[in-house]
Order: structure tokens, then C-alpha cells, then sequence
């Protein structure tokens, strides 16, 4: 018999997110799925390369740890589980899975992997050009990992399959919530007329997707939006009925806040164009969307339409861009933004000196001009100078941040705290693929077989 109406929790909004507020979501007889957005668009190329390293790596490497504390309540509960921690190796992931269930003597338990979304083998069926216009062929020989966005289709057919955990690697963040709505109450995506029940769930998945961003995490500001209880921030619930009707809520015995506010704030979070929001599942208009509070933590939501999904899908280029070298170091008391400014200008001029050339370099105080340049005000009494550069190989990076330490005797004064560092770095592109050419899959297992 189909249900009328869903309890789905967001359980993470990042790859490293708290594991507690999962947990007491997990303990909830009434919650029906609990979904793990775990994904940036540059943590499925830092996957990538750790499968390249090791075939057995490439997914999250939490997931053990968040399995081991939420699985046996959710098959307690009847919770299903859904979740993207797949990265670039779902297969891998769901092994890791059924691992963790043995161990918690839950064998039977089916897991799902959805695969389909790596289309790096596919490179001539991408769209020439990226979103910033440049020549998609740039990039091939660079390339660690190309991944579309799929929708919440395969996610559907996998818990057709009876699936209690379903693990995908690069989806829309909304499809992980949108698909159990589909699978449960049977709704259809839109062909030309605009659809009520989608454009509420794209809108319930893009509200829940970030967990304790939408409970007031994000939304908190001293004086100026005051949250309690953010030690014990619990992440939210979206109740969801067959209609379309939709609410956010979450656990009243923890701390945060669900008000017509937090809900806004959330809604627009990295949204461009709120009247044409564009994922796998539809073109979703959010300009209609209300908030009604009709309780304490609990805020109707209506107005979310959705037309007809996009004929391309997004895919996310991960490319090598060499390496940075950060130095750091504080200067305190008076005169600390003056001696900072200094130190940047001996980094510059020791550079020079030496025939150091990176690609990239800025020098940043942090705290006075580092995210919005110099906008005036006081002078601080401490002041933390960041040097940062691209380079195109790590020697370079290593002497740059090597220059920063030197400042500990060779001045300006009472500079301390100093650290360095240099890494490898993976860049960002997306360019489009059309659907037709994404093939996506899905395995299952069981634990214990």
C-alpha cells in the first residue's frame, strides 16, 4: 500500500559533517529515510585520485565510522538509507557497507550502488566549451576525474530493488531526497506542463541538503540572529505528503532553530536564479515559495513548481593545477598591520631576489583585506600574514612558504606562530553532457552473502 506521507532526514550536509545529529535521527521510530549529502564538486576529484592510488579507496572515508553509528537503529526503525559518500567508487563503498553490517550481525541487509556518473571515458561527448567559455580540450591531458550530476532516476530503481541502503557517487544533492518521494508515492517528472509534486520535492531536497545549515547553523549571528542549543544542533526533518504538502521540522529535544527565516536563508543558499533553478529532475521555480511558521521548529513550505528536466546534465571536470605553498605569521600589539604589511613586502622582494616566479601569488592579512580587501576600519592589535601561491611544481611551492618561516630572525619585529605548508592542487571546471550519452547502473548486494 503507498504512503501518504514521508519523514526524511538530513543526516550530514558535508563529507565531514557531525555524526551525533544522525544518530538521534536514526532513533526516530517515525522517520522513514535518512539521507547523507556528502559530496562537493571537489571532493569526487580528491576521490579519484585516491582510487587511482588504491582501487579499493575513492569513497568516503567516514563512512565506516557514520555505518557503524547509524545502521542498526535504522534497520530497527525501518529507516532506509540514502546517500552519495559513494564519491568515485560506489562499488567500494557499498563492500564497505556490507562489511560494517557483518560486523553489526545485520546480514541480509541490501545495498545498493549506483554507478554511471564517471565519464571520463567518454571526454569527445562533452560540450566543447566550459561555463567560463574555454576550450573543454584544455583540459583532457589534465584530467583526474569527470563526473556528471545524475537525477534522482537510478536512485529510484534502486529501492524498487528493495534496497536498504542506497550508495551513488556524483547526484544532485536534491535527487537524494527527491527519489524516495518518487518511489514511494509514484509521481512522474513533468513533460511540458509544470509540476507541483516535483518542484516540492526539488524544493524539500534543497532545503534538507545542507542538514544543520536550515536548523540555524548557518543562519546564526551574535546579537543579530541569535540560535540556542548550537553545541547540540540537530539537523532537519522534511515531513512530505503524497499532494506535495511540505514542512520542515526536526527533533524537539535538541538544539537550533526551523523558523520562516532559517528556511529562506537556506532556500536561496547557492541558488543563482531562483525562478530557474536547473538540476537532473526538472527546472524548479522557487520565486513562488512560502514559509508559514505553524509551530515551534515547524514551517510549512508551499509554491515550489518544477518543468521539464534538462535535456544535458552538469559534469564536473577535476583537473591537476600544480601545487600552492602557504606561509603564515602573527604580529601583536601596536603597530601589528603596519609590521604584517612589511613582512608581505620583504616575501615579495626575497622572491624576486631568489628568481622565484609562481604562477599565482597573493599576500593577504588576514582579518583586514583577505576575503574583501582593504575596507578600512581600526587597526587591529594582532594581525596574521598569509602568503599563497600557485606554482607548477612543488619545489616552488615548499620555497615560497619557506620564505614566510624565515621572517622568525630575519624581521620585521615580534613575529611568531609561524607555519608552512604545500600540497598538491585539484581545479574546478563543469561543462555539460547530453543525457542520452550517461548510462547510470545499479548493483546490489547483500551483507553477509
Amino acid at each position: 500500500m503507498a504512503r501518504e506521507t514521508l519523514r526524511i532526514g538530513g543526516g550530514a550536509g558535508y563529507a565531514g559533517d557531525r555524526i551525533e545529529p544522525a544518530v538521534e535521527l536514526s532513533l526516530d521510530p517515525e522517520l522513514d529515510y535518512l539521507c547523507f549529502e556528502c559530496l562537493g564538486e571537489r571532493t569526487v576529484a580528491l576521490a579519484q585520485r585516491r582510487r587511482l592510488a588504491d582501487e579499493t579507496a575513492g569513497y568516503n572515508p567516514r563512512l565506516e565510522e557514520r555505518f557503524r553509528a547509524v545502521l542498526e537503529n535504522c534497520v530497527e526503525n525501518g529507516i532506509t538509507v540514502v546517500s552519495n559518500m559513494g564519491a568515485a567508487n560506489p562499488p567500494a563503498a557499498a563492500a564497505g557497507t556490507a562489511s560494517v553490517a557483518a560486523d553489526l550481525g545485520l546480514d541480509g541487509l541490501r545495498i545498493a550502488a549506483v554507478t554511471g556518473a564517471d565519464v571520463a571515458d567518454r571526454f569527445e561527448a562533452l560540450h566543447d566549451e566550459t561555463f567560463d567559455g574555454e576550450s573543454v580540450a584544455e583540459y583532457r591531458e589534465r584530467t583526474i576525474a569527470a563526473h556528471a550530476y545524475l537525477g534522482a532516476e537510478p536512485i529510484v530503481d534502486a529501492l524498487e530493488s528493495d534496497a536498504d541502503v542506497v550508495i551513488t557517487g556524483r547526484v544532485a544533492d536534491s535527487s537524494l531526497f527527491l527519489a524516495p518521494m518518487i518511489h514511494e508515492f509514484g509521481w512522474t517528472f513533468p513533460h511540458g506542463t509544470p509540476s507541483r509534486r516535483i518542484g516540492q520535492g526539488i524544493t524539500a531536497g534543497h532545503l534538507l541538503e545542507c542538514a544543520g545549515q536550515v536548523t540555524g547553523g548557518y543562519f546564526a549571528d551574535p546579537e543579530r540572529a541569535d540560535v540556542e542549543g548550537l553545541a547540540e544542533l540537530g539537523f532537519p526533518i522534511g515531513e512530505i505528503a503524497s499532494d506535495g504538502e511540505l514542512a520542515i521540522t526536526k527533533r524537539p529535544d535538541t538544539g537550533g532553530a526551523v523558523t520562516a527565516e532559517t528556511c529562506t536563508q537556506q532556500l536561496l543558499y547557492e541558488v543563482h536564479d531562483p525562478s530557474e533553478y536547473l538540476v537532473p529532475d526538472g527546472v524548479a521555480d522557487f520565486s513562488g515559495v512560502t514559509f508559514t511558521e505553524t509551530d515551534a521548529d515547524f514551517v510549512r513550505v508551499d509554491g515550489g513548481i518544477a518543468d521539464s528536466p534538462p535535456e544535458t546534465l552538469k559534469v564536473s571536470l577535476g583537473y591537476d593545477a600544480g601545487y600552492r605553498g602557504v606561509g603564515e605569521i602573527s604580529y601583536a600589539g601596536p603597530g601589528a598591520r603596519e609590521r604584517a604589511e612589511l613582512a608581505g613586502e620583504i616575501v615579495r622582494g626575497r622572491l624576486g631576489v631568489q628568481g622565484i616566479d609562481p604562477e599565482q601569488l597573493r599576500t593577504d592579512i588576514v582579518g583586514v583585506d583577505a576575503l574583501h580587501g582593504d575596507v578600512g576600519g581600526t587597526d587591529p592589535y594582532e594581525a596574521r600574514l598569509r602568503v599563497a601561491a600557485r606554482c607548477g611544481n612543488e619545489s616552488t611551492a615548499k620555497a615560497v612558504a619557506r620564505e614566510v618561516e624565515t621572517l622568525y630572525t630575519n624581521g620585521p619585529a615580534g613575529g611568531g606562530g609561524a607555519r608552512m605548508e604545500s600540497r598538491r592542487l585539484v581545479g574546478i571546471v563543469s561543462t555539460l553532457i547530453d543525457r542520452a550519452d550517461v548510462d547510470p547502473t545499479v548493483t546490489v548486494t547483500e551483507a553477509g552473502a
